[in-house]
């Protein structure tokens, strides 16, 4: 085990540092030294370590989740209004339902297989979005519109959107019938999701403040109450997801300070994080997938980026936005990378048929997307956004 993370830290690195200088995420040099260190090519990866693959990539995203909690100021929604909300769900609405309609014409797969693809694929990515938008806050590009708070906080509800839509297809799947009363659970799932995490971070800001704690030690507490909300999933109605992400708000409502503090302490967690992150997902790739679905594939991800194109600038119509904004607006919900890497394998893990192919596309999806969106938001933002 010891061998493979060292191969793991030094080949990633390595990479890395190649991406950088040719102004490419370095996400993708993680996703490129899983799939030649992983079972299809050198396999050099331990199986311990593929073995709680999927506990990792959990992990993973809980850290995505807390981080986009603690940074996601409400205020900052209500400051834009209409267009935030909007951004929030429609344009990955309307990816979901093309890939959902357009994947069983392309591949072998079932429509409810392929609207789990949907789901996979819509989000975008906070690793790719989150730092370039906190960047133009601080530096004050695009600030007077409120267009990087806009990204940044609709791009975070953006993945939380997908990722319950993406919870409830699978358990469509898996009950292997819909029910009409499966509706009722969602908005169940989300109300308890929203009030577990506004209570529990209340409670938190409350103990903070009485007991003096090392911030080391509230970021395992943070850790350790956000499993709790996971597992909780197994026995009740609750979108833990959204209660973890709820806590963040809420600490940041009621302690900026501390939040800010906090903030700090997961973006260094999430160096680790981000890199097992994606040479785990990168490693269960079955590359010669690619040479089968190759071109199809590439057809629909750029086909249901259109789709989403038309989501954004439907959310954005009528708005004080003028042409360069609004085009700056639609590059930034671009990228994708973070939670197609999170839950891309897990339909894979479950046994579902189209598991491999799903997880396929997913990683075609972060290869195509997340350079695509990475490059056009940091090429275009001097001269589309005032400083």
């Amino acid at each position: 085990m010891f061998l493979s993370l060292a191969l793991i830290i030094v080949l990633s690195i390595s990479l890395y540092s190649i991406f950088d200088k040719v102004k490419l995420p370095g996400l993708l040099a993680f996703l490129i030294t899983g799939i030649i260190l992983g079972p299809f090519v050198l396999d050099l990866i331990n199986s311990d370590i593929l073995n709680i693959s999927a506990d990792l990539r959990k992990i993973a995203l809980v850290v995505i989740l807390i981080r986009a909690g603690l940074s996601l100021d409400i205020n900052d929604l209500k400051a834009v209004g209409r267009p935030a909300i909007l951004l929030s769900f429609l344009p990955a609405m309307f990816e979901i339902v093309l890939i959902g309609v357009l994947a069983p014409l392309l591949f072998d797969i079932t429509s409810i297989e392929a609207f789990i693809l949907g789901s996979v694929i819509a989000a975008v990515s906070p690793a790719v979005i989150v730092p370039r938008m906190i960047h133009f806050i601080e530096s004050k590009r695009g600030t007077e519109q409120k267009i990087p708070q806009l990204v940044l906080a609709s791009s975070s509800i953006d993945d939380i959107f997908v990722i319950i839509v993406f919870t409830i297809f699978l358990q469509i799947y898996e009950s292997n019938n819909f029910e009409v009363g499966q509706l009722f659970l969602l908005p169940l799932s989300l109300i308890l999701g929203i009030l577990s995490g506004l209570l529990l971070g209340a409670f938190l800001v409350f103990l903070f403040k009485k007991i003096h704690l090392r911030d080391t030690l509230k970021v395992l507490i943070l850790f350790a109450v956000s499993f709790f909300l996971i597992v909780l999933e197994d026995y009740i109605p609750i979108s833990g997801l959204l209660a973890i992400i709820t806590l963040g708000i809420t600490v940041l409502s009621l302690y900026p300070i501390l939040a800010d503090r906090l903030t700090s302490k997961f973006s260094k967690i999430w160096v680790m994080a981000e890199m097992m992150l994606f040479v785990l997902i990168g490693s269960a790739v079955d590359i010669r997938l690619f040479t089968t679905i190759g071109l199809l594939a590439i057809l629909l991800i750029f086909i249901g980026l259109i789709f989403r194109m038309f989501g954004v600038a439907l959310s954005i119509s009528k708005t004080q936005f003028n042409l360069k904004e609004k085009l700056f607006i639609s590059f930034s919900f671009i990228p994708k990378a973070t939670v197609q890497a999170a839950i891309g394998a897990i339909p894979l893990s479950l046994g579902i048929p189209g598991g491999e192919l799903i997880l396929a596309i997913s990683v075609l999806s972060i290869f195509l997307t997340a350079p695509i969106g990475a490059i056009l938001i940091d090429q275009t933002a001097h001269k589309l956004l005032q400083k």
